[in-house]
């Protein structure tokens, strides 16, 4: 379904149907479903509350905290230090761009 989202295409296209381009019934209640799926997901750590609840067949434990470092991230991060505070540092944006070898 994320395929279908991105390209804004039905999921029975996607399968290989050929319905013209147009939405079926399951094609919508198959998106209308993903949104739903999609908006009870956590956009802090992407989990679900049903994940942790027993009650809705979830554990407590269901997860581990893992630490990781990103160092593209981390250049990033001491770039933006460099940025400096009020109009002057307004609408700067810091990105990655690949070296050339």
């Amino acid at each position: 379904m994320e395929l279908c989202e991105t390209y804004r295409i039905p999921h029975s296209q996607l399968m290989g149907a050929s319905a013209g381009g147009r939405w079926t019934a399951l094609d919508r209640a198959k998106a209308l479903a993903w949104a739903a799926w999609k908006a009870a997901v956590c956009d802090g750590c992407g989990t679900r509350p049903q994940e942790w609840d027993e009650q809705q067949g979830g554990d407590r434990y269901a997860y581990v905290a893992q630490t990781s470092r990103c160092i593209g991230c981390e250049l990033i991060e001491m770039e933006s230090e460099q940025v400096p505070e009020g109009a002057e540092g307004r609408g700067v944006r810091i990105g990655l761009i690949k070296q050339s070898s």
